[in-house]
């Protein structure tokens, strides 16, 4: 079914304020994806807050231009499928552990930090820690030294207490 004049510039218009507030883009061929799992992408995508869109290319193209997004124009090819992240790392993660479970579904490529990404670009970016993750492991390399030293003074106050005779 093809769009109206307005319906279009309402997609591009959509599409443009995912692309302003997106760190992270990521295209996918979807052909051969059934309807249940690309349903089952989706529900996982919104809980990880991607926004994953199937647009025409060149309706993508138009919404991206002038936005950092804009160096991924000649990849626009095919059926794709287009998620978009405010977190740098989810949109990745979510296409390419979907991809892992779902041969159909191909990475394309991507764009992070107004660089394009290949394939293996994504992979790599899907298999950083999450932010939180990665302010957890940070707390944990921070509190090490302190709870190391605090059991270091412990034994020496343990050793040091059972050498002294005890007084009568």
């Amino acid at each position: 079914m093809s769009l109206n004049r307005s319906e279009k510039e309402a997609v591009i218009k959509q599409v443009t304020g995912l692309a302003a507030k997106a760190q992270t883009l990521v295209m996918a061929e979807y052909r051969g994806v059934t309807v249940a799992d690309m349903t089952k992408l989706r529900a996982d995508a919104r809980g990880q807050g991607v926004a994953l869109s199937v647009l025409k290319n060149t309706l993508a193209r138009r919404a991206v231009a002038g936005s950092s997004f804009e160096v991924a124009a000649e990849q626009m090819t095919g059926p794709l499928i287009y998620g978009f992240s405010e977190d740098a790392v989810a949109a990745a993660k979510v296409v390419a552990d979907f991809a892992k479970t779902n041969d159909k579904l191909v990475i394309r490529g991507g764009v992070y930090g107004g660089k394009t990404l290949d394939v293996s670009g994504v992979k790599q970016l899907a298999s950083i820690p999450t932010k939180e993750v990665l302010l957890a492991q940070l707390c944990g390399l921070l509190m090490s030294p302190i709870s190391r030293t605090a059991v270091v003074l412990g034994a020496l106050a343990a050793k040091k207490g059972e050498s002294q005779p005890a007084a009568a």
